[in-house]
């Protein structure tokens, strides 16, 4: 699965549940995108709710941004480095940030990073279209 295919899948299953919650208040919708309501009542969501297992090892983790509005990618590659094609980074330069290098390719690895499961963050940029704010982030 391209980056984009994931993308465009992951904004569809967002929107589903954005239209059950229409009639919750911005603090409701962000406190329902709870790591532990999400395993129990989303459970399609993601691929590690089958495993009660969290993508940042965090106590308080919030599902509502999966995947970053920092975080850029480019399926054809944004540029080479030193022969390894970069397909995505981190807008922001977050220094919680690493890289994941193959022999070919360069790819963004956010898994220390906790700045979008924050729920402080969350609502200082809270957008109910998720697609629109992932769109918007600053590159």
């Amino acid at each position: 699965m391209t980056y984009q295919e994931w993308f465009n899948a992951h904004a569809s299953k967002h929107a589903v549940i954005m239209e059950k919650l229409t009639a919750l208040s911005e603090s409701e919708v962000i406190e329902y995108f709870r790591f532990e309501n999400m395993v129990i009542n989303e459970p399609n969501f993601c691929l590690l709710y089958t495993d009660n297992k969290k993508c940042h090892e965090t106590e308080h983790l919030n599902c509502y941004w999966c995947a970053c509005p920092h975080f850029r990618f480019n399926d054809k590659g944004f540029s080479t480095q030193e022969g390894k094609i970069l397909y995505s980074t981190c807008s922001i330069d977050c220094k919680e940030g690493k890289r994941f290098i193959s022999d070919t390719a360069i790819h963004q690895d956010c898994t220390s990073c906790l700045i979008p499961h924050q729920e402080k963050i969350l609502k200082k940029d809270f957008n109910r279209n998720w697609r629109i704010t992932m769109e918007k982030a600053p590159c």
